[in-house]
């Protein structure tokens, strides 16, 4: 039995820098969902914000939906 090393070693750095990525992004998402609206200050509007951390966040998970697919179907073809 002869072990390629080589490639064990690049599917081991794909593979943890896949998965860091991956929950970087998913830690984003969560972080920009649970941004709080804050109190309005006289003459200002507190909602651009929170308006951008969401549309941030599902960003976020969209595209760990996405790479989570394209997982699967590397996997099915």
């Amino acid at each position: 039995m002869n072990i390629d090393w080589a490639a064990l070693g690049t599917v081991f750095g794909v593979s943890l820098v896949a998965t860091v990525a991956l929950v970087g992004l998913f830690t984003l998402g969560i972080v920009g969902l649970s941004k709080q609206p804050e109190p309005a200050a006289p003459g200002g509007s507190a909602g651009g914000s929170l308006v951008l951390a969401r549309a941030g966040a599902y960003v976020c998970f969209g595209l760990c939906a996405a790479a989570v697919a394209y997982g699967i179907y590397l996997i099915v073809a």
